[in-house]
Parts: C-alpha cells; sequence; structure tokens
C-alpha cells in the first residue's frame, strides 16, 4: 500500500551545493514498496545503502551514490509520520496498528472516512453531535486552558468544541484524507495557532507534548466495531497521570429477544437455493449453506423494545483503566430472568457511553427506547430458536474475538440450565445487513390486552389522541405553546422519521407523498436549501385540513414576511428547521389559517 504525502517540496543537491526544486509547485509523495516504472517521475530509491536524516524541523535527505534529494514537509508532524514509514520499509518495524490490520482493510475504512459525505452523515447526527458539545461544554474545567488531544478527529468538529470550551491547544489526529479538509476548516476558522492537524494514525505520529483530556468518537456498531476503541485507548500514552478520557466509559447492553417475522426474513431469503431445476441446474444442495450465510449477518436497525423478552445484561469498559490488549477478546457471561414467555430467536445489542467530567456527567445512549441514531441497535439471530416461560433462568454468553479486519467474529449461546434446550451461531460484524427501512418499530404481536377500536373512538369522543406518541424528539408537543412558538408559523412534522445508512439524496428533489418514506435513506439528511427557494407567485394564506392536505403533495408555510416556501412533511434528525417552525400534525387537526 502506497502512502500518500501532499503538499511536499523535492530538490536535488547541485555540483553548486544548493538545491535546486525538482518542480516549482508542491507536488505529491507516494511512499510504496513496490516500485512502478510507468509513472513519470522523481523516484528516490530507499534501500540498505541509502542514507538520510534530518534537515532542520520539516525536512529530510537522502544521499545515495553521491547523489543527495531534499524532501519538505508541510509540516513536522507530517515529517515525523514519513519517518515511521521509512522505518517500516527499511527495518521490518509496524506500528501497532499494521500489526492488527490487513492492508486491505485499512485501504477501504480510511477511504471510506475520507468523503465529505460520510462526515456529514455523522454530524447531521443530531444526538451524536450535541451529546458530544454538552459534555465538552458542561465541564469547562476539564478543557479551560487544557492541552487537548482529538484522535481520529475527521472534520475537526470535536476540536472545534474543545476551543469553545476554551482549549489552550488541540492536537488533531486523522489518518484519512480528511485531515487535510479538517486544516482548511481550521484555517477559515482562523484556529491555526490553536488546532494542530496531524496526519497519521495514532499509533505512528508523535506530539511534542503530554495532554490533558482525550476526546474521540470510537464508537462502531455494537460498540466494539471498526477497533477504533482500541487507538482511544493507545492514545493514553501522552495522558497526563489524572486527566480525562471522553467518553469515559461505555456499557454494551444484551437481552434476549423474540421476532417471528425477522427470523422468517432471513431463513426464507435462501429459498432460491430449494430451486431444483434453476435453468436446468439443481441447486438444493447449497440450500443448507445459504441459510448459514445468511444468519451470520447481524441484523442493523431499530425495534420496539417490548420486543426483548428480559432485561438486558450489561458489560463495562473503563476506558479510563482499561488497555487495548483488554478488546482483543472479550466473552460476556449472560443470565436472564424471563419476564414473558416465547420463542427467543436471539440477542439484541446497544451500547450507552458516559462523558465523566469533573462538573457533570452527560450520557449519550443508542437504546430502543431513545431517539434514533446513526447506530441504530444490532440483533444477532440464532438458528433454532428457544422456548421460554416466565420466571426461568436463562443462561449463556457472548465471546467477541478481534480479527484483522477491524472487526470481531461474534459467538453467542443461549441455554437453558438442566434441559436440552441450548441454541448457538458465530456471526460476522465486518459484514452486517442494513435493514432499516423508515418504518416505525411495531410492538410484537399480542401487546394489546383492551380493545384496539375501542381505544380509539373514544380518544377520539375526549379529544385526547396524541401521535408520535405524544412526543417529539422526546419533547411533549404542549410544551412548544410555552416557548414562544408564533401559531401562523408552523411547519408540520410527520408522524414518520425515516432514517437509513447511506447516501444523503436528500438534496435531490423532495418527494413529499407520504407513500415514498423509505426513498430518504440517511441519518440526519439535510434538506436543501434549493427546496426553500422563494415562491413568488405564492399567497399570503394557505388553508390547512386535518390531515394537512392529504390530496396536495406540498405543504407551504408562511414567514414573519409574508414569504411562502415548500415544506417537506419528511423531517428527521438534522434537516434545517428554523426555531420555532416545528409543530406536531395533532395542532393542524382543525382548520386554519396559515
Amino acid at each position: 500500500m502506497a502512502t500518500t504525502y501532499d503538499n511536499v517540496q523535492v530538490a536535488v543537491l547541485t555540483e553548486e551545493e544548493d538545491f535546486k526544486p525538482v518542480i516549482n509547485t508542491k507536488c505529491r509523495l507516494d511512499v510504496s514498496s513496490q516500485i512502478e516504472n510507468d509513472k513519470e517521475c522523481h523516484r528516490i530509491v530507499v534501500n540498505n545503502d541509502t542514507e538520510f536524516s534530518r534537515l532542520g524541523k520539516q525536512c529530510v535527505v537522502f544521499t545515495e551514490d553521491q547523489k543527495s534529494s531534499r524532501v519538505k514537509f508541510n509540516s513536522v508532524h507530517t515529517m515525523k509520520t514519513f519517518q515511521f514509514r521509512l522505518k517500516e520499509l527499511t527495518s521490518g518495524l509496524k506500528s501497532t496498528f499494521s500489526e492488527r490490520t490487513d492492508e486491505a482493510s485499512a485501504v477501504q475504512y480510511f477511504q471510506f472516512y475520507g468523503y465529505l459525505s460520510q462526515q456529514q452523515n455523522m454530524m447531521q447526527d443530531y444526538i451524536r453531535t450535541s451529546s458530544y458539545q454538552r459534555a465538552i461544554l458542561a465541564n469547562l474545567v476539564d478543557f479551560h486552558d487544557k492541552v487537548v488531544l482529538d484522535v481520529g478527529a475527521g472534520s475537526g468538529i470535536l476540536s472545534f468544541f474543545a476551543i469553545q470550551a476554551g482549549a489552550r491547544k488541540v492536537y488533531a489526529i486523522e489518518a484519512s484524507s480528511m485531515a487535510q479538509h479538517c486544516e482548511m476548516l481550521v484555517q477559515h476558522n482562523k484556529l491555526g495557532d490553536k488546532i494542530i492537524v496531524i496526519p497519521g494514525k495514532v499509533e505512528e505520529v508523535e506530539i511534542p507534548e503530554e495532554v490533558d483530556t482525550i476526546i474521540s468518537e470510537p464508537m462502531g456498531y455494537m460498540l466494539f466495531n471498526e477497533r477504533m476503541l482500541e487507538s482511544f485507548l493507545h492514545a493514553k500514552k501522552w495522558l497526563r497521570p489524572g486527566g480525562k478520557m471522553f467518553p469515559s466509559q461505555g456499557d454494551l447492553h444484551i437481552a434476549p429477544f423474540t421476532d417471528e417475522a425477522l427470523y422468517m426474513e432471513q431463513f426464507s431469503k435462501a429459498n432460491f437455493w430449494y430451486q431444483q431445476s434453476f435453468h436446468g441446474i439443481d441447486l438444493t444442495s447449497l440450500r443448507s449453506a445459504a441459510v448459514s450465510e445468511y444468519f451470520k449477518q447481524p441484523i442493523v436497525d431499530t425495534f420496539d423494545v417490548n420486543i426483548c423478552l428480559a432485561k438486558s445484561t450489561k458489560y463495562t469498559v473503563d476506558f479510563q483503566t482499561a488497555d487495548e490488549t483488554d478488546l482483543h477478546v472479550i466473552e460476556i457471561p449472560l443470565t436472564f430472568s424471563m419476564m414473558e414467555s416465547g420463542l427467543i430467536h436471539g440477542l439484541a445489542f446497544w451500547f450507552d457511553v458516559a462523558f465523566l467530567g469533573t462538573n457533570e456527567s452527560i450520557w449519550l445512549s443508542t437504546a430502543p427506547t431513545e431517539t434514533l441514531t446513526h447506530w441504530y441497535q444490532v440483533r444477532c439471530l440464532i438458528e433454532t430458536p428457544v422456548l421460554v416461560k416466565r420466571g426461568q433462568t436463562v443462561t449463556g454468553k457472548c465471546l467477541l474475538r478481534c480479527n484483522k479486519r477491524q472487526s470481531y467474529d461474534v459467538d453467542i449461546e443461549v441455554n437453558i440450565p438442566g434441559t436440552g434446550s441450548k441454541s448457538t451461531n458465530t456471526l460476522d460484524l465486518k459484514n452486517p445487513f442494513f435493514r432499516y427501512t423508515g418504518q416505525n418499530p411495531q410492538p410484537p404481536p399480542g401487546q394489546n390486552t383492551t380493545s384496539p377500536s375501542d381505544n380509539y373512538w373514544n380518544s377520539l369522543a375526549t379529544g385526547s389522541t396524541m401521535y408520535m406518541n405524544g412526543l417529539m424528539n422526546g419533547i411533549d408537543p404542549n410544551m412548544l405553546q410555552q416557548q414562544g412558538v408564533v401559531q401562523t408559523n408552523l411547519i408540520p412534522v410527520s408522524n414518520v422519521a425515516p432514517i437509513n445508512p447511506g447516501s444523503i439524496p436528500s438534496v435531490l428533489n423532495l418527494v413529499t407523498n407520504n407513500t415514498h418514506h423509505a426513498n430518504r435513506t440517511s441519518v440526519g439528511g439535510g434538506i436543501s436549501p434549493v427546496n426553500f427557494a422563494m415562491n413568488t407567485q405564492s399567497s399570503r394564506s394557505t388553508t390547512c385540513n386535518s390531515m394537512c392536505s392529504a390530496n396536495e403533495n406540498n405543504s407551504t408555510v408562511t414567514n414573519s414576511r409574508g414569504e411562502m416556501y415548500p415544506v417537506s412533511n419528511q423531517f428527521m434528525i438534522g434537516d434545517y428547521v428554523m426555531p420555532g417552525n416545528v409543530v406536531v400534525p395533532t395542532q393542524l387537526r382543525k382548520s386554519e389559517a396559515v
């Protein structure tokens, strides 16, 4: 794998003993163990006979066969990263990251996080970003006039939060090409003297001083996926005694669940291989292998918490004290006291992380009871469901074994002590199935203890019908009346907030038909400002009936100046909504002028 360094100046030593630039502009330097002869470039071959040394703060000089070349980097940190890479090539020295990671996996990983669209996808996860900002600003004593290290800085958003909290200096380490964009943001915001962007892996770079606080967003699916938590813990080699880790603690929750529909959905995917004459070929011998393959995929989506048959078991990692080697093999014994009778189809996983600051503790949760984040929840199926009864004790274990693909192989086991009921499965966390469709998760069948029909009509008679479970992002809609909302300037919010992994299509033309919710495919996908262009032919008033004009494809809203803007009824986390312009559909039940 070639390592690339941008904005490099290359010069050669002339007979007059001065260095003459190879080209007059800055160029790109590729460092590779293989020589590529098909490129027209200035080539420096490094072998056992090559002499090289540091020159000044940012230069390295190479000499071979009495020919010398000088390479000047754009920062001392980039130069040190380059030196480490040279040691890898010349002496076989490998960093901790290189030893634990396949080269192909690393290339794919850093390429993925080098896209601005992926950074946008994470930044627009309102719960994630706001929780981090709140945790940092609520604990000023841990940041004010402190030296901070941002591990895996990405766009640098956490570094900016640290500066907002009064940090004296922030070292932002980022191994992907996003480091260049991060540097642009730093310079544009005139913080070049406070935020130092260091391109490279935390295992391979150096910083000139110890730090007081380490911040990072290292969590993956099921908390441990991507193995970035190990890099987060590795960074503690620069942490002063008594320094803070943000986040400070991670809790992985595991609970048995029942979901016959999901089980049958995965099982039936292999029915294709049941065909005895597919273009004249009998495929049935591969059906068993196909079933096994589908069941090896963890399911990434969300669900109603009522499918959980028992209270979750919690496994805690203290980031302040844990070592990175503690995360290589993680064995979690499981014991559940069943709260409901039913079939266990697998184990559900989610996590919470805590920012245990000096002044205040802030929690970020991905639980199914909380607002959805881009981490969703994860479910691992067992091939043979286990029948349990209320009050029964169920045991088992979850074993996570790290692999060089920056992920884990997950062994799960569920059994009933004293019986022969036992089921196991091994899953590949690197290859999950993204199932989320944007629909609200449904509770399991059999949850109604009274007549739903009677409840609905009775609620209409009393005027107590509520939408979205009566809440909008955890807020009682009645509270909106107390927050200075202008009742003539309201945006109706859809009952469904579709959130999916993947691309961000919301910069395209909006589809406001409620039957097309699934077309929105990204957590926090922002609505393009183009869709808020002023409608010059609009009038000052528009009538909205109790269902927000189901026969119309577009809703409109009037601002304080009487200008009309088209509004999508598919708002979701991170969408562009003017403060004070949000209302749930219940407040538009009666015909009224907007």
